[in-house]
């Protein structure tokens, strides 16, 4: 219809003119004239036009110039004339859009909808053409389908403005969402529908649908579930398998969709032959341990494809960084068997030329490069590369750090290594916030600078004005004391704690403390470490105070100076230092007094958490934390205070902190020489783009308890206390903020429960 209304205008603006030729087959364009103009200059119009002043023109060349100012939409009538020399333009403008309402519209906001309608061509301010109108119900059709509303109906209307402007008004009526009442697949002989549907997104109304969408049908997401359909079958041997057709059906009253699969499931082969040919580039050796099928077993295309994936990251690691490895099978129909042939092509073995640094505005470039694996003029690796993103990763100083490697221009064998960093606050300002009955609130903070001017060391400073401590200490660490990796640190600390403010045995503490400790990398995660620490720790007996407690200052004294030598193994595989998801921590210390120190004791603890993705979002840690101290030489019993506790944030939840574990004889928490603790949580962090780096979810289970092993009690498991519960870290922009909310499973009428315990950080 549009098309036939163009070629009537056309002809009409041919037929004016005919006065033109009439006047002469030919003139020369003097000057040009355009008339009717509101709101498009001249000089747009002299833009599109195809002639100029001083050219010939004739009757053959006036369409040309008619038609180049119809393509340009601004007019809906064009005429020419000619008065002597000069050519007037005659044109009358298409109306603007002056605005566009839309209304009705209660699933989509109407800034989704307007940006729906500007990539088509209708927004405020452009020229409106009646034309489009039906692309817009197009558009916003596609878009209300898209969400399962196949009842909407759309009614748009135009209103003649002042200024030769429109207003456009579209109302919405959307109707009930479409909902996925059955999906059906057919064909399916070996394996059960169950299982089939299982892999499948869509889903008929379930009891989270209302928050899933997941009964809402859409293309895409059909497409999507058909080829999961396709790879489950052919990651059990269904070699032939075909998807036939697919019906999608829709009710008369459009509220109820029906979904068909029409299937056939072929054979099952299984694999006759494993061979590889092309240009290798390495031994076979090499390629053989990375191809993980079996001659007899059932076919797998995810086990073919991760098979080419390990090859391709052998190249890869060796400088072949555009490696092409394709696997080819040989199909024997008869047999039922299938033989895999790997191609290898490695392709130039490729050099990288320079690592560039960008982002880091604070941090010093070589604190970066210190921690690149992949180096310049090196064979490119991807598993060095890989390696460089997660030490930097792991430093703690970055939100964000992001590696690519484009090929350098013009040559075919060099790539460079762009490394884009986004800082964090060099910074943390802590905070412990805590209350309990005896003591009140508890404020407890440290300021601490990671990254000291941007040189990689790390600077603290800790105090503590609660009522249960007295704290100061000052640290200091230079992570490369050597060019080798080795760390070097000092720390000096005053800390007097009255044991009774925070609810456990009544006596006190005064210590002083300076040290200084090394630490030597041994492999890309693990370190080794040594430390000395000279301690003058001052003990009183508290003011009603147990006999155990009274009993240690007569067996022991009350003043004791302890050169304390200790020794630690660390391994850090953590894909992140803040939110990891994958990898894991491990860290084992042991701690003794030097022989001849007042008091002489030995301490030995382990940590290993590992963490396990489970899918994009969600990941699981599993936790386990053990502890023991004893005596040796002429010492009776382990210092109360360097007694172990649990119960808290940091052990087990939902329990008070420092309550678990043995009680003097009235009844005071008191630690114990050995520590058993647990735990595991499944991580949640949302998909949604403002909170995927800020923001943690998660549901845990702890367990753990300690024990008094120094005299005749047993480690009894029984004992152990159990807690689950929600827990939440959000890294605001004032700091992080970690909330848990905690469920005693087996407390007993001694315990001190405490279900909501947080804590809060801010940076600067």
């Amino acid at each position: 219809m549009n098309s036939v209304i163009r070629f009537f205008q056309v002809c009409f603006a041919v037929l004016t003119l005919l006065p033109l030729v009439a006047f002469g087959e030919s003139f020369v364009i003097k000057d040009i004239r355009v008339e009717g103009l509101q709101r498009i200059s001249a000089g747009t119009v002299f833009n599109y036009l195809p002639v100029k002043i001083g050219e010939a023109i004739d009757a053959t060349e006036t369409s040309s110039i008619i038609k180049s100012l119809y393509k340009t939409g601004f007019f809906k009538d064009i005429r020419l004339e000619r008065e002597g020399d000069v050519l007037i333009v005659f044109v009358t403008e298409r109306p603007a859009i002056a605005k566009i309402d839309i209304s009705g519209n209660e699933s989509m906001e109407s800034e989704q909808l307007l940006l729906a309608l500007k990539d088509i061509g209708l927004a405020e301010g452009r020229v409106f053409n009646r034309s489009i109108l039906d692309k817009i119900e197009q558009e916003l059709r596609r878009q209300y389908f898209s969400q399962g509303k196949y009842g909407v109906k759309l009614e748009s209307t135009v209103s003649p403005l002042e200024r030769n402007r429109v207003g456009v008004n579209i109302k919405i009526s959307e109707g009930a969402t479409a909902r996925i009442r059955k999906i059906n697949i057919i064909g399916n002989e070996s394996l059960e529908e169950e299982d089939l549907l299982d892999e499948f997104s869509l889903s008929t109304t379930g009891f989270l649908s209302a928050f899933t969408k997941d009964d809402q049908y859409s293309r895409q997401k059909l497409a999507g579930d058909l080829e999961k359909l396709r790879t489950y079958y052919l990651d059990r041997g269904y070699l032939n398998f075909k998807i036939i057709s697919t019906q999608v059906s829709i009710t008369p009253d459009k509220n109820d969709i029906y979904v068909t699969v029409n299937i056939s499931e072929g054979d099952v082969y299984t694999i006759s032959d494993i061979r590889l040919a092309g240009e290798l580039a390495a031994p076979k050796e090499e390629f053989f341990p990375l191809i993980r099928l079996t001659r007899g077993e059932v076919f797998s295309r995810k086990a073919v494809t991760s098979s080419a994936e390990r090859i391709t990251d052998l190249l890869g690691n060796k400088g072949y960084a555009f490696a092409n490895v394709n696997s080819i099978p040989d199909i024997d129909k008869e047999k039922k068997q299938v033989a895999i042939t790997y191609f290898v092509d490695p392709g130039k073995r490729v050099y990288v030329r320079r690592v560039n640094m960008r982002g880091n505005h604070e941090t010093r470039d070589e604190v970066l490069r210190r921690e690149m694996r992949q180096m310049e003029s090196a064979w490119f690796s991807r598993e060095l590369v890989t390696r460089s993103r997660n030490r930097l990763q792991r430093l703690g100083y970055f939100d964000e750090v992001n590696i690519e490697t484009p090929a350098v221009p013009g040559s075919t064998d060099q790539v460079d290594v762009d490394i884009s960093v986004i800082e964090k606050p060099m910074g943390n300002l802590l905070a412990g916030l805590g209350y309990s009955q005896s003591s009140g609130i508890v404020f407890s903070s440290s300021i601490t600078q990671t990254n000291f001017l941007g040189t990689g060391k790390r600077v603290s400073l800790a105090f503590d004005n609660s009522g249960a401590n007295t704290n100061y200490s000052l640290g200091y660490t230079n992570p490369y004391y050597t060019v080798d990796g080795i760390s070097r640190g000092f720390n000096l600390g005053y800390k007097k704690t009255d044991f009774k403010e925070v609810d456990t045995a009544k006596y006190l503490t005064d210590t002083a403390l300076a040290g200084v400790n090394f630490g030597i990398p041994v492999t890309e995660t693990d370190r080794v470490g040594v430390s000395f620490d000279l301690a003058n720790t001052k003990y009183k007996v508290g003011a009603g105070a147990s006999t155990e407690i009274a009993d240690f200052a007569t067996d022991n004294g009350d003043d004791f100076v302890d050169l304390k030598v200790g020794m630690n193994w660390s391994r850090d595989s953590r894909d992140s230092a803040v939110m990891p998801t994958s990898g894991s921590m491990q860290r084992f210390e042991a701690m003794a007094t030097f022989p001849g120190s007042d008091l002489e004791y030995y301490k030995i603890n382990y940590k290993h958490k590992k963490y396990f993705p489970l899918n994009e979002f969600v990941s699981l840690a599993l936790s386990g934390d053990v502890g023991y101290g004893d005596v040796y030489g002429d010492s009776t019993r382990l210092p109360y205070w360097e007694n172990y506790f649990a119960g808290g944030v940091k052990s087990v939840r939902g329990f008070k902190d420092y309550s678990l574990g043995p009680r003097d004889s009235i009844d005071d928490p008191l630690g114990g020489n050995f520590r058993l603790v647990a735990n595991a949580e499944v991580y949640y962090q949302p998909g949604f783009r403002l909170l995927e780096r800020s923001v943690r979810l998660g549901w845990f289970f702890d367990a753990g308890n300690v024990y008094d092993t120094s005299g005749d009690e047993d480690i009894d498991l029984g004992e152990l206390r159990y807690s689950t519960g929600l827990s939440a870290l959000w890294l605001s922009p004032l700091g992080a903020l970690g909330l848990s909310l905690g469920l005693p499973l087996n407390d007993k009428s001694s315990d001190e429960v405490e279900s909501l315990q947080f804590t809060f950080g801010t940076t600067f």
